[in-house]
């Protein structure tokens, strides 16, 4: 990639800050975990697999910052940075599997302090590699079900500014792309925070991939003319049942496409499943600051005295969903079966 959304570098946390983008590329350096938790919570990071390696970062960080504490005080402080970071956003299941991989290597070093932030960091490292490598791998998973000359519909970003590097829905297309197939793709612009049209339009003109960028409420007008031959979306959490959270808006989509016959796919790691959730109405949903709804890009939109609802993700019921696509194949219906079987195959 050109470019790197959450990497490690001199000590530090460093992120490319996404809501600048795409009238500036700028890159921030955090040494501080406290300011890695903010990062995710302002969606300087988001895309729920950016999300848990940015969380695993973040502890490694902290457990360095103490390392020249005995253990015992290191560790309990620690601890409470796993809090802290379990508060920055709700709804991404990856955010917890992150924390909970971390604490699992922290319980099982007993040595000394200097020792445990180094396995903590190595662990973090390993975490960002795995989600590029399974990125790849679902992307060659996902282009074998996209028809050459196909004119595909993606809503928010699920690309590589959503997770460490190429992509889940994203992910797909490029590697379809790189099969040789000529895709076009239909970019939601995504409102309130404008992932589609600010980021995913960015990706795709970066990589000169051709791509059109419509407004929410013209998806239906396009799938009812037979310009859209399938949708692809990332997702926040995929319960045992096959129900998909993702970003607001999904589940309109998915209606439209059921409506009108098209296939609508989820591209999603395995740290994105969540078998202890039965079904998307355990999933819980984030509302963030209405304030996001009354403005575009820190501009007003409407009456600052308007009251305003900002939930952050809705849920597709699996009964839209046509497949599944991991890094360890495709899930198709019943989705309380192939979701487990999913979880169980080896990597």
């Amino acid at each position: 990639m050109a470019f790197e959304t959450v990497t490690w570098k001199d000590g530090a946390v460093v992120l490319l800050d996404q809501t600048r983008l795409p009238q500036e590329t700028i890159y921030h350096s955090y040494s501080e975990p406290q300011q890695v938790v903010e990062a995710i919570r302002t969606m300087i990071v988001r895309g729920a697999p950016a999300i848990g390696v940015t969380a695993a970062l973040g502890l490694a960080l902290a457990a360095k910052n103490l390392a020249q504490k005995s253990l015992e005080a290191a560790r309990k402080e620690w601890n409470g940075w796993t809090s802290r970071f379990a508060t920055a956003r709700p709804t991404a299941v990856n955010l917890f599997w992150a924390i909970e991989r971390m604490k699992k290597v922290s319980d099982q070093s007993f040595k000394d302090s200097k020792g445990w932030s180094g396995k903590l960091l190595s662990e973090a490292l390993v975490i960002r590699e795995e989600d590029i490598a399974a990125c790849k791998k679902m992307g060659k998973f996902g282009a074998e079900l996209i028809s050459d000359g196909a004119r595909i519909l993606t809503h928010c970003n699920a690309g590589a500014l959503a997770t460490a590097g190429w992509g889940t829905a994203l992910g797909v297309i490029r590697s379809a792309v790189a099969a040789g197939k000529k895709i076009s793709v239909w970019v939601d612009e995504t409102r309130p925070f404008l992932q589609g049209s600010r980021l995913t339009a960015w990706e795709l003109v970066q990589e000169k991939i051709p791509a059109t960028l419509i407004s929410d409420n013209m998806a239906g007008y396009f799938m009812s003319r037979k310009e859209v031959d399938a949708v692809i979306v990332g997702a926040d959490r995929i319960a045992a049942n096959g129900d998909v959270a993702n970003k607001i808006g999904t589940y309109s989509i998915a209606v439209l496409a059921r409506e009108n016959g098209i296939p609508f796919y989820v591209a999603a790691p395995r740290s994105t499943i969540d078998l202890r959730c039965s079904s998307g109405g355990k999933i819980p949903i984030e509302e963030r600051d209405p304030k996001e709804v009354r403005e575009a890009m820190g501009r007003p939109t409407a009456p600052a005295e308007i009251a305003a609802r900002h939930p952050a993700f809705d849920v597709t019921p699996a009964r839209y969903v046509t497949a599944i696509v991991t890094e360890v194949g495709v899930a198709r219906p019943p989705y309380v079966d192939s979701l487990a079987q999913v979880m169980e195959k080896k990597a």
